[in-house]
């Protein structure tokens, strides 16, 4: 079963969330129907805008906690990267 850890942002892309989950659509629709209490309903974060997929959970930790740790910038490059448009990935899934 694979992993995935994903980027997610508001709809003006001022707030972004990392996460990791093994359903990427399902997470992401729980995002959009704001069924997830915090960070991600708090600031209405539901726009999938990057993500990369692992074979193992263990592997897609670490790399969610690389990505976390690191600054807005690096992410915001990681985005422009795989999404120059910041569109949403979503219809991709």
């Amino acid at each position: 079963m694979p992993y995935f850890v994903y980027i997610a942002s508001s709809q003006s892309n001022t707030a972004l969330y990392t996460g990791v989950t093994n359903d990427l659509k399902k997470r992401i629709a729980q995002h959009k129907l704001k069924l997830v209490d915090g960070f991600t309903k708090r600031y209405n974060v539901n726009k999938l805008v990057y993500y990369e997929m692992y074979e193992d959970g263990e592997t897609a930790i670490v790399r969610e906690k690389k990505i976390k740790g690191g600054s807005r910038q690096k992410k915001i490059d990681l985005i422009r990267r795989m999404n120059h448009k910041w569109e949403d990935l979503t219809p991709n899934l």
